[in-house]
């Protein structure tokens, strides 16, 4: 049976199913990563929830999935757009082969799928809806907005605790990946992760030495009515926050953000400290940025900036402990080049240890 990727804008393209067909049509905004390793880690991370995502790379699956590198429980995408996927993985560590994943999920692999035109298409009139199904003459719908109730399916609904370290570090979880909590047991924290909506006397009673703002799907300002809790509670406490979390963090002190045309995803974006002028290549998930120009007048500095389009990477408060990313210092999939930040983020903890910070 054929099976077709249908794009907001009217592109069709046939493929071949590699998973069960569904009667059930896959719908969601597609994207694209460029990377030529990590689709494990693409697939379950919960930045991507309900995304069809497109691989670049053309062979795709030829290690196939283990147990060990998933960023969450389950995968998060709607679909998977391929060249070539039904490879033989000869991996030592595959539990499963890619299809044999996808299909326990009910998710759909299409294949042998013009990739380049697909990536081109995006790139051009950016990202959009797109529909996966066996159907003939579908017409995709533009997205209706909103993406309020994703972080929220992607949040942990109870405290949960980690590691057993000296410092007591809330992770808030609008949709964290499991290597940013491994990061920071490695480093010997004892994490507590909280739901996103979390108050900030609940917060403060948890004694935390520092605060941690997660990645996360979807555009922050659906989160706009958090803000006035999460300015709150990262102005009393070091912060580091990530993707979502870098974000959120310049909306809660008066900055703002766009949408970009496609985003940035992949493993191999070059990024530039001003701080200390090095260079890293970093890892990246997402479709908006934070708009420089709104940063004028409020009290956040740019203190990463990416050597290809200057887009801002990460922030830094002028008097508070508290910086941001908009990549990924845990780095999977990804170069760890940039996974010191989070030694970084230990020395601004031990150096703001015991002082009281007045709220913003």
């Amino acid at each position: 049976m054929k099976n077709y990727l249908y794009l907001e804008n009217g592109s069709v393209f046939e493929g071949d199913l590699l998973t069960k067909s569904t009667e059930k049509a896959a719908n969601g905004e597609i994207v694209f990563f460029t990377g030529m390793t990590g689709y494990q880690e693409v697939l379950t991370d919960p930045s991507y929830k309900d995304q069809i995502v497109v691989f670049t790379y053309p062979l795709i699956g030829n290690y196939g999935v283990n147990e060990n590198d998933f960023e969450s429980k389950k995968p998060h995408v709607a679909g998977v757009v391929v060249y070539e996927g039904n490879m033989s993985h000869s991996h030592y560590q595959a539990k499963n082969s890619l299809g044999e994943y996808l299909d326990k999920w009910n998710i759909p692999l299409l294949s042998h799928v013009d990739t380049r035109a697909v990536v081109k298409n995006i790139r051009q009139e950016g990202s959009m809806q797109a529909v996966i199904t066996s159907e003939e003459g579908c017409t995709v719908k533009p997205s209706q907005g909103g993406l309020t109730a994703h972080v929220a399916e992607v949040s942990t609904k109870v405290i949960e605790s980690f590691g057993e370290g000296d410092k007591h570090i809330v992770l808030m979880d609008f949709g964290y990946k499991k290597s940013i909590l491994d990061s920071l047991v490695q480093q010997g924290c004892r994490v507590s992760i909280v739901p996103f909506d979390t108050g900030f006397e609940q917060i403060k009673e948890l004694q935390p030495d520092g605060i941690l703002l997660s990645n996360g799907p979807g555009d922050p300002k659906q989160l706009e009515y958090l803000l006035g809790n999460l300015k709150k509670i990262i102005s009393k406490f070091p912060t580091m926050g990530i993707c979502l979390g870098h974000q959120l963090t310049a909306l809660a002190f008066g900055g703002n953000t766009k949408k970009m045309l496609f985003g940035h995803r992949g493993a191999n974006q070059p990024v530039v400290d001003l701080k200390t002028k090095k260079v890293y290549m970093s890892s990246q998930n997402h479709s908006y940025e934070v708009d420089e120009p709104s940063l004028q007048g409020t009290s956040l500095q740019v203190r990463f900036r990416n050597v290809n389009d200057s887009t801002v990477e990460g922030l830094m408060h002028e008097d508070l402990p508290i910086f941001t990313t908009q990549y990924h210092p845990e780095a999977n999939p990804g170069p760890i080049e940039s996974s010191q930040l989070f030694n970084d983020f230990l020395q601004m903890i031990n150096d703001y240890s015991g002082r009281e910070k007045a709220y913003a």
